[in-house]
């Protein structure tokens, strides 16, 4: 039996799971759905997120494996991914080296810590950094174009 069929029966599997587990919640109907929930009762719901969260993890092990796969039988390839992931890191070291972290209350009383508020700083320079990236790179892409003709 070859990859492609055990593919093909897994699929099929998954498919009938999730059409039974659809009927079955159709058939209780949303009024009684909601009066298990209330009563903490998810026993109709679960089924169904729990096949979801199955694919969703089946799909991104397989993009994994294979997006490494590719990557490690072309060498130039390899390379210009990790110059790529250590450029976005940089951008990281940068952003978390400008942040400063200040003791933070918030609204529900809590109080947000100075590591914490130092991460959240570091994500939205970095969104920031990268986005200027980008901008500078598509103006100098655009210009290049025009250059050319």
């Amino acid at each position: 039996m070859n990859f492609q069929n055990i593919i093909k029966i897994v699929s099929a599997i998954l498919g009938v799971l999730g059409v039974i587990f659809l009927f079955r919640i159709m058939g209780s109907g949303d009024d009684q759905i909601k009066m298990d929930a209330s009563m903490g009762d998810y026993s109709t719901v679960s089924p169904l997120i729990s096949l979801a969260l199955l694919v969703l993890s089946i799909a991104v092990i397989v993009t994994l494996i294979f997006s490494i796969l590719n990557l490690a039988s072309d060498t130039k390839k390899l390379k210009k991914a990790l110059i790529t992931s250590g450029l976005f890191l940089l951008v990281i070291v940068v952003a978390y080296g400008l942040s400063d972290g200040v003791e933070t209350p918030m609204k529900d009383g809590k109080v947000l810590s100075a590591g914490g508020s130092k991460l959240v700083e570091t994500g939205i320079l970095s969104f920031y950094m990268l986005t200027i990236i980008a901008f500078v790179s598509m103006m100098f892409s655009g210009i290049k174009k025009i250059l050319k003709k």
